[in-house]
C-alpha cells in the first residue's frame, strides 16, 4: 500500500493543537480496526511528519519545544499539506520563503489544508482566490481583508472548496477526520475517532 505523505508545517508560536490534533488523527488512522493494528505501521495509510524552515527547535505556544523532522529543502514529496495557525502566522504573512514553499508544495500536493489562521498563509500564497474558506472566529475579518475574492464562511468548522480550511484550533481535528472519511470512508474515520476517544462533530 502506497502511503500518503502528510507534511505539517510548524513555526515559532504555532498553536499546539493546530498541528498536534491533525498529527494524532492521521498518524493513528488504520485501515484494519482494533487495538492490535496500532502496534505497527502496516495498515497505516499516512506517513506523517513535520516541516520547518530549518531544523532549529520550534517554540510553539505555551513554550512547547518541537524538533522539526524535515526542512523546506529536504522534505519528501508531500501529498497532503497541513498549514496550522497561531500567532506565529503574523510575521510569516510577509515571509516570502515560507509563502513560496507553501505555494510550491501546493502545486504538487493532492490535498491542501489549513487549521485556524493557517488560512491567512494560504491566502497570502494566492491559493484561496475566488474560493470559499474559513478561519478562527477572531481572524475572519482579517482573512476577508487580505483578499476580497475569498468567500468567507463564518459559521462553518470545515470548508472544502478544492482547498480545505478549518476554523480555530480544535477544528483541525474535525478537518483531519473529514479528510480520513473522504479518502477511506466513514467506518475508518469513526473507528479512528473511537480509538482516540474523540466525539466527532457533524459538519
Amino acid at each position: 500500500m502506497k502511503k500518503w505523505n502528510v507534511g505539517i508545517l510548524i513555526f515559532n508560536d504555532v498553536e499546539v493543537l493546530d498541528f498536534a490534533g491533525p498529527f494524532e488523527v492521521f498518524s493513528r488512522t488504520r485501515l484494519v480496526p482494533g487495538l492490535e493494528s496500532r502496534r505497527s505501521e502496516e495498515s497505516a495509510p499516512f506517513r506523517v511528519f513535520t516541516v520547518a524552515k530549518t531544523v532549529t527547535p520550534v517554540t510553539a505556544t505555551g513554550g512547547l519545544q518541537v524538533i522539526p523532522e524535515f526542512t523546506f529543502s529536504d522534505a519528501p514529496p508531500i501529498d497532503l499539506l497541513v498549514v496550522p495557525g497561531g500567532l506565529g502566522t503574523r510575521p510569516l504573512l510577509s515571509d516570502q520563503e515560507t509563502l513560496g514553499w507553501i505555494k510550491q508544495v501546493a502545486t504538487k500536493a493532492k490535498k491542501v489544508t489549513s487549521v485556524c489562521t493557517g488560512s491567512l498563509l494560504l491566502v497570502k500564497s494566492d491559493l484561496l482566490n475566488n474560493r470559499r474558506a474559513t478561519t478562527h472566529w477572531g481572524a475572519l475579518d482579517i482573512l476577508q481583508s487580505l483578499n476580497k475574492s475569498v468567500q468567507v464562511e463564518r459559521d462553518r468548522r470545515v470548508v472544502d472548496d478544492g482547498i480545505i480550511t478549518s476554523a480555530g484550533v480544535a477544528s483541525g481535528i474535525d478537518m483531519a477526520f473529514y479528510v480520513v472519511e473522504t479518502l477511506y470512508g466513514r467506518e475508518v474515520a469513526d473507528e479512528t475517532a473511537r480509538y482516540i476517544e474523540f466525539r466527532r462533530t457533524e459538519l
